[in-house]
């Protein structure tokens, strides 16, 4: 087909222009704890931020890197990105500068819109991205030190170039197509090298559809809160795509997850649709908050990792919803199995959304029937094209029209999807991939280690938590404390080892391989006191 054949689609309008020419503007889009904006005020808002990139040089399908938390900025960098037709390219605030920085050179990032909270991030990451030109910076703080020759600016500064240089925004969203990129969501995946999902301005319209109208039942008066944030294929499908689509509002909550926080959230936004991942609703369990905080909420939905049925029932009789737990994934942008309002089987993923079809087949590729476990394939309108050049994965993982999870599931009787594991040796800790080897690296990275062996091991509630194996170093004495801080040093927080466990030797099968499930048998059998995260332990918020 011909490119003048093809049918203009830009997610940006999709989401916001359409609202305000259906009449729609005068309605509440976007809560966040400092201001509240209608659909007018965000399309003028997202119009002001794509003018600014069209000023600052900002080309159609360039990458735009976003590293700030849930706010009023994200959103409309995210949206005014697609508008002009670029790449946006929101990132997890949880990354470390050497992680970050890995991420902005891979990316070729000339434009880093982020926010002062993350200065030393943002130094470590300009001083080793050699295609960086351009830093926007958001909120209040220090100034990052970045090389000479990179052009600094503050979000109001930016804005007001924008208008300034390129006379505002010419009014027309760029004239992408359904096919054109839009999105890209770094994720490890099943393979531990972090990579970038590709998807489509289309994909945005898809899983808004298919999920948050078929399956969730969205409407113009539900309000979204969501535990998982922007920057993850989750959060941005709960908290924009979502409401967005169907002129609901959203509900953005900067700060940390805790139970506190979101219970006030709760209390004043009285949002319809909560969205969680099972270690949040643990914790919120094991919280004090009271049992009516969440009588406005009509629908919970759980997403990351499977929900165990025990805190489907509990939340459901204490906090008085039902959560349709789900499997989705950062390549499929958000959920294409899931449990349907009124229709729950406990400790299942559900069944399959509409639009998408399933298949479990063995190692061989053979579909295999009822009962039969194996590994799980998707293919759907909302599958990414690939991984940002990495093409031996990208051909592993996309095979043809389906999606290779790496997810043991098995058919049940009844049509649902029970999660039976992972098809390989990666974790899934708070709904966010951990790769054992790039844990393993840093522990052995101190002198006092001499191996290390990092597995899933399930905590009291059920839900996968990182253990470490270490074999001590000849004549040293391990730290547990300190082996804890040295990896908080060079990791992400939710990457470290939940439990640090010294052994004299790590068990191996004859060509020298861990063998991995001997441990995760070993510490199984321990107390499950003994397996409990840390106090303090920070949940976690996403589908990747």
């Amino acid at each position: 087909m011909s490119s003048s054949l093809r049918e203009n689609f830009n997610a940006s309008s999709y989401l916001v222009d359409r609202q305000v020419a259906a009449g729609n503007g005068e309605r509440i889009a976007v809560r966040t704890p400092d201001e509240v904006l209608d659909y007018a005020e965000l399309a003028r808002r997202v119009a002001r931020v794509a003018a600014a990139l069209r000023a600052a040089g900002v080309r159609p399908e360039e990458r735009v890197m976003l590293l700030m938390p849930d706010s009023a900025e994200l959103l409309t960098g995210i949206l005014g990105a697609m508008r002009i037709g670029a790449v946006a390219v929101p990132v997890s605030t949880m990354l470390t500068g050497g992680e970050l920085a890995v991420l902005t050179a891979d990316a070729r990032i000339r434009m880093l819109v982020a926010s002062r909270t993350f200065a030393d991030a943002i130094a470590v990451s300009a001083a080793a991205a050699s295609d960086l030109t351009d830093v926007v910076l958001t909120g209040a703080g220090v100034e990052p030190g970045v090389p000479s020759g990179i052009r600094v600016r503050d979000w109001a500064e930016f804005l007001a170039d924008g208008s300034r240089d390129g006379g505002g925004d010419s009014g027309a969203a760029y004239p992408s197509w359904a096919d054109s990129p839009a999105l890209w969501l770094y994720t490890s995946g099943t393979t531990g090298s972090p990579k970038a999902a590709m998807h489509r301005h289309g994909s945005i319209r898809d899983v808004a559809e298919l999920y948050g109208r078929q399956v969730l039942g969205i409407r113009p008066q539900d309000r979204c809160l969501s535990v998982a944030k922007l920057f993850f294929a989750y959060g941005i499908g709960n908290s924009a795509f979502f409401p967005l689509s169907v002129g609901a509002t959203t509900v953005l909550e900067p700060a940390r997850p805790t139970p506190e926080v979101f219970a006030a959230r709760v209390r004043t936004e009285a949002p319809t649709l909560f969205f969680g991942v099972p270690t949040f609703y643990s914790a919120l369990l094991a919280s004090d908050v009271p049992d009516d905080t969440f009588a406005s909420v009509r629908h919970g939905v759980s997403a990351g990792e499977p929900l165990p049925a025990s805190i489907f029932t509990r939340v459901r009789d204490r906090f008085g919803f039902e959560i349709l737990d789900g499997i989705g994934s950062t390549e499929a942008l958000h959920i294409f199995v899931s449990n349907r309002p009124g229709r729950v089987r406990p400790g299942s993923s559900g069944t399959v959304v509409p639009g998408y079809e399933t298949e479990v087949r063995d190692p061989s590729g053979h579909v295999l029937g009822t009962g039969e476990p194996g590994g799980l394939f998707v293919r759907g309108p909302s599958i990414a094209t690939g991984y940002w050049c990495r093409t031996e994965v990208t051909r592993r993982t996309f095979q043809g029209e389906w999606l290779r999870t790496g997810d043991t599931y098995v058919i049940n009787d009844d049509g649902t999807y029970t999660y039976l594991g992972r098809s390989d040796d990666m974790i899934k800790a708070g709904g966010i991939w951990v790769s054992p080897s790039e844990v393993e690296a840093r522990l052995i990275e101190h002198p006092s280690v001499a191996e290390a062996a990092v597995v899933a091991v399930p905590d009291e509630s059920g839900l996968d938590k990182p253990v470490a194996c270490v074999v001590a170093a000849p004549g040293a004495v391990l730290e547990p404390g300190e082996l804890d801080r040295f990896c908080r040093q060079g990791l992400a927080a939710f990457k470290r080892p939940r439990q640090i466990v010294e052994v004299t030797e790590l068990p191996k099968t004859a060509t020298g391989k861990i063998r991995r499930f001997a441990l995760r048998d070993m510490l199984a059998a321990r107390p499950a006191a003994t397996q409990a995260p840390p106090a303090g332990e920070p949940a976690g918020t996403a589908l990747a």
